[in-house]
Formats: structure tokens, C-alpha cells, sequence
């Protein structure tokens, strides 16, 4: 008789509590990475445009100072919010990351002491070698079972509740993660399509990610090669626009054309959110297109985007929408 197996049997719910918390700390695992990486992304962009602003600041005097100064003081204080924000979710979800670990450890113990003490009680039933004591064996090694699965269910209800407080603080924190300043305020409603929000959306949480190892070009994207353009259209893909993965900025460009979603340098200024911009002079060759990005807000002049293997990661970049930097774009 497999002592061991019948033991187990009588510790199903046990067993299912442990398991539940199990894919609950890899859940949680998952998020505390994602957000790690995006808040280390905001604050090293943060750092990087408060470095560039000082030292523009430190060769430049007169009249256009003034202003420059006060729109970058705005951008850095925007990029500080949003990376305090992603931190402050990190802890938020580290601490909940740590507590449904230790839930689990719990719950892990108690599986092996019930299953260690029910299997000594039946291979005593089982030594004693008669039917009478066997049942005995069964009937105590089932009375144990309840007694740890109370002690299961109370850890796992704490755990729960843990869950619970710490989606709350992330749904306090999610206004500064996703409205965060950069994000378009000044295109009317109307003009952003419900698809161009799923692509800006898609594009955001992809946020601070990296090629793998660094300069190998290896993406999560598409193929192992130059991947602005396998980013961009894979977040078009995830918003539910039939384009494939196009490797290549001037084949986005060309799938405009013959689906008539295209625009040339002198129809810039049709540029909305969920949008890409190609830069370069053309789509002939990867000398003539030479970059893709997906537009994020147009402010005026001013556009922003994210962009795929920027300096190896995704990045959020501002451009002037300009016919001197872009051939054209396209819309999803």
C-alpha cells in the first residue's frame, strides 16, 4: 500500500491552497520585474534630460533661456513623478511579492508535517496487520487532515487580503503611471481613435524594455536585427491592426501606401497618437529609412513618440515634426 498517495488524498484542499499560492507569488514575481524595469527606465531617462538641460543651460544666455528653463524644469519634474510612481508600485508590489512567498512557504510546511504524520499513522495501521487496525489508521489520518487545512485556508484568506490592500495602493498610483504629464493632453478627444489609444496603450508598458544581451540586437519583438520597426508594428498587431511583424521602416511605409494609410513629409501635421513616424528621406533602403517610431502626443511642432531600439531599449523621445527628420507616417 502506497502510504504516502492515501495520505495525500486526504489533503486535497490542502494541497489546492498551497497550489494557489504558488501561481500567485509567480504572478507577483512577474510584476515586481516589469515595474522594476520601468521605474529604473524613468528615473535613468530623468537623469540623462536633466544632465543634457544643464549643460544646454550652462553655454546659453539670452532671451530663449528663460523659456527653455521652465519647460525643461516642467519635463523633469513630470519624469520625476512618473518614476516615483513606478517605485513606489515596485515596494507596493515587492512587499505583496514578499508576503504571498511566505504564505506559501507556510502552507508548503504544513502539506509536508500532515503528510509526514498521516503516513506514520497508516504504516502503523498497516504494521499492525489486521483490518480493524487499518481502518483505525485511515479514520485518524483523515482527522488530521481538517486541523492543517483551517491553518491553510487562514493563510491563504491573509494572503488575499494582503492582495487586496495592495491593488488598491496601485490604483491609487495608476493616475501618475499612465497619466503622467507626457501623455497627450492637447489633441481633442474626438481626433484619437479608440485603436490609436490601444497602440499608445500597448506601446507604454513596453517602456524600459532592452534587447538581450546589450547590442545584440536579440528583441522580443521580431527577428535578431535593427527592431524599431518589429516593435511598432508588433504593438499595431497587439491593437488588432493586419500588418505583420515588418522588420524594416520603409515596408510599414509601403503597407500605408497600398492600404491608403500613408502620409508624405508635407502632411505631417495629420500625425495623432497610435501613429508612426519614419525617419529619413525614403522607404528605398534602411540608408534612406532609417528609424520608426510610434507617435505618442503632438504638441504643436512637437512630437513624441516610442520608440523601439533606442539606444538599445524602448524609449520615449521628443522630435520637432519636421519634414527634415520624417519622409512621412503612417496611421494604424
Amino acid at each position: 500500500m502506497d502510504t504516502a498517495a492515501l495520505a495525500r488524498s486526504f489533503a486535497k484542499d490542502l494541497i489546492a491552497h498551497r497550489n494557489k499560492l504558488a501561481g500567485k507569488a509567480e504572478d507577483a514575481v512577474r510584476a515586481e520585474y516589469s515595474l522594476h524595469q520601468v521605474a529604473g527606465a524613468l528615473d535613468a531617462q530623468h537623469d540623462a534630460y536633466h544632465k543634457e538641460s544643464t549643460t544646454v543651460l550652462g553655454h546659453w544666455h539670452g532671451r530663449g533661456a528663460d523659456g527653455f528653463r521652465h519647460n525643461s524644469a516642467k519635463l523633469t519634474k513630470e519624469l520625476k513623478i512618473t518614476g516615483a510612481a513606478g517605485a513606489a508600485a515596485e515596494k507596493v508590489v515587492a512587499h505583496v511579492a514578499s508576503t504571498v512567498d511566505s504564505g506559501h512557504t507556510a502552507v508548503q510546511r504544513l502539506v509536508d508535517e500532515y503528510t509526514a504524520q498521516a503516513k506514520q499513522v497508516l504504516d502503523a495501521g498497516v504494521a499492525a496487520g489486521t483490518q480493524a487496525a487499518l481502518m483505525r489508521a485511515v479514520g485518524h489520518a483523515a482527522d488530521l487532515a481538517p486541523r492543517y487545512t483551517r491553518q491553510s485556508a487562514s493563510t491563504l484568506r491573509h494572503v488575499d487580503a494582503e492582495l487586496k490592500a495592495a491593488a488598491k495602493k496601485l490604483q491609487e498610483l495608476r493616475k501618475d503611471l499612465t497619466h503622467d504629464g507626457v501623455a497627450d493632453k492637447t489633441v481633442p478627444a474626438k481626433a484619437v481613435s479608440g485603436r490609436g489609444k490601444e497602440i499608445v496603450h500597448a506601446a507604454r508598458k513596453e517602456l524600459g524594455t532592452r534587447e538581450s544581451p546589450p547590442g545584440s540586437n536579440r528583441n522580443p519583438y521580431g527577428p535578431t536585427a535593427a527592431w524599431c520597426s518589429s516593435f511598432a508594428t508588433a504593438m499595431w498587431r497587439k491593437a488588432g491592426v493586419k500588418i505583420p511583424v515588418l522588420p524594416f521602416s520603409g515596408d510599414v511605409y509601403r503597407w500605408g501606401e497600398r492600404n491608403g494609410h500613408a502620409y508624405g513629409k508635407n502632411s505631417l501635421h495629420e500625425a495623432k497618437p497610435g501613429d508612426v513616424l519614419i525617419f529619413g528621406t525614403g522607404p528605398q533602403n534602411t540608408s534612406t529609412s532609417t528609424h520608426i517610431g510610434i507617435v505618442e502626443k503632438v504638441d504643436g511642432n512637437r512630437v513624441t513618440m516610442i520608440e523601439g531600439n533606442s539606444g538599445d531599449a524602448v524609449r520615449r523621445n521628443t522630435h520637432t515634426l519636421s519634414a527634415s527628420t520624417f519622409y512621412g507616417g503612417v496611421h494604424p
